[in-house]
């Protein structure tokens, strides 16, 4: 299984995406910005970072990347893709999930192990979890309030797509929102970093291996 981590100017976690893909035990393949082309990988990660430094909005300018295009018709066609941190914000500014990532209520920026509730295992990205599971991930986030219209959280909730909840709202997200999916269930978006939860020695938990280990399970059965 190839999983490829996108390096954008300005990522700061693309490193310990691949290492934590690799610490799970798939073969990690790192992927340029520049390049359109996906080099025959299963999956791929947006990690965190500061994407051109973040300049107009978080996410803005990466969405016009030319690996971009290649990811958003890779999803298309049921392509497993995680966001995570500036990747959700990607993701939303990509019109690949809906809503926005806004700055943090109080205008701070917030490193620290958080509390989550897994709302849907129904997903590529949290199969192996079980609806309510209590986990904990480090998020670290300066933008990291998800906030949608009306009808857009009514219909993320009716359509089971809240990935995971805050226990304890870190940044003033709506309704606790901490993750996403499309409907389709292949592309999810998280604040929370599970890549730094995948070992003992540096993170506060290891539950960020069963993101990974969720993809891997679904790929065992689908490729």
């Amino acid at each position: 299984m190839k999983v490829g981590v996108v390096t954008f100017p300005g990522s700061l976690d693309d490193q310990d995406a691949l290492r934590a893909v690799r610490l799970t035990g798939a073969e990690a393949v790192a992927l340029w910005h520049a390049h359109d082309r996906l080099h025959g990988v299963d999956a791929v990660i947006l990690p965190g970072g500061f994407s051109y430094g973040d300049y107009l909005r978080c996410g803005a300018i990466a969405r016009f990347a030319p690996v971009m295009t290649a990811v958003a018709a890779a999803a298309e066609q049921g392509m497993p893709v995680l966001g995570i941190c500036n990747g959700f914000q990607v993701l939303c500014e990509a019109h690949l999930l809906p809503g926005a990532l806004t700055r943090n209520a109080g205008r701070t920026f917030i490193c620290r192990e958080q509390r989550l509730r897994v709302e849907t295992q129904d997903t590529v990205w949290t199969n192996q979890f079980s609806r309510g599971d209590e986990i904990s991930i480090v998020v670290k986030s300066g933008e990291g309030s998800y906030q949608a219209s009306a009808e857009t959280l009514r219909r993320l909730e009716e359509q089971d797509q809240v990935v995971v909840r805050y226990l304890g709202n870190p940044n003033g997200s709506a309704a606790d929102i901490a993750g996403i999916t499309n409907a389709r269930g292949n592309v999810v978006g998280l604040m929370p970093h599970p890549e730094h939860n995948v070992e003992q020695l540096t993170g506060p938990s290891v539950d960020g291996r069963r993101f990974f280990e969720s993809l891997y399970a679904f790929l065992a059965v689908t490729r």
